[in-house]
C-alpha cells in the first residue's frame, strides 16, 4: 500500500484529463475487493487500520477522478494551483452574459406550458457546452498553460452548477 501516490497512479493511470471510466470503474472494485477492512479482520490491528486508510484514499481518489470538475481541479492541483471558488474572478463577459441568460430561462420554464420540453432542450444544450468546456480544458491543461485552463475550470464548475439546477428543476416538476 502506497499513501504517498497521486490519484492517477493508485489506479495505474497516467496524469491526464481524458480518462477510461469503463476501467477506473474496474480498478476501484479491484482494489475495493483487495483491500476491504473484512479481509484484514485476522491481520493485525495495524494492518485493520492501514486497510481503512487505504479503501477511504481509494474512495476519495475514485470520487475524484470519476467527476470531469473534480478531476480538472485535481490536476491543477497537481500543479500546485489551488481553486476556491470565492477568490477567483472569471473575467469573461461574454460567458457571463450566457450564464444569465440561462439563468433566466430555467427561471421562465416554470411558467410555460411546454416546460418539460422546453427543459430537456435547454439541458441538452447546457451539457453540451459543459462538454464544450471540459475539452477545451483538456486541450489547455495539455499545453500546460494551467491560468487559462483555470478559468475553463471556473467555467465547468458554473455549468455544472447549471445542470444541477436543471436536475432539480426536472425533479420539482416531475413531483407535479
Amino acid at each position: 500500500m502506497n499513501f504517498s501516490c497521486d490519484y492517477f497512479q493508485l489506479f495505474g493511470f497516467s496524469v491526464s484529463y481524458k480518462i477510461d471510466l469503463a476501467l477506473l470503474d474496474k480498478r476501484y472494485h479491484e482494489l475495493q475487493f483487495k483491500f476491504h477492512p473484512d479481509r484484514y479482520m485476522a491481520g493485525s490491528l495495524q494492518e485493520q487500520r492501514l486497510a481503512v486508510q487505504y479503501v477511504s484514499l481509494v474512495n476519495q481518489a475514485y470520487a475524484q477522478l470519476k467527476s470531469p470538475l473534480f478531476r480538472a481541479k485535481y490536476l491543477l492541483s497537481l500543479q500546485s494551483i489551488s481553486f476556491s471558488d470565492e477568490t477567483h474572478i472569471l473575467h469573461d463577459p461574454l460567458f457571463l452574459m450566457d450564464q444569465i441568460e440561462l439563468r433566466e430561462k430555467l427561471a421562465d420554464i416554470r411558467e410555460m406550458d411546454q416546460a418539460p420540453i422546453v427543459l430537456e432542450q435547454l439541458k441538452e444544450n447546457a451539457s453540451l457546452r459543459y462538454t464544450e468546456i471540459q475539452e477545451m480544458f483538456e486541450e489547455q491543461y495539455n499545453k500546460n498553460d494551467f491560468h487559462v485552463a483555470f478559468d475553463s475550470l471556473t467555467k465547468m464548475q458554473f455549468m455544472s452548477k447549471f445542470l444541477d439546477e436543471i436536475r432539480r428543476l426536472e425533479e420539482e416538476l416531475d413531483d407535479f
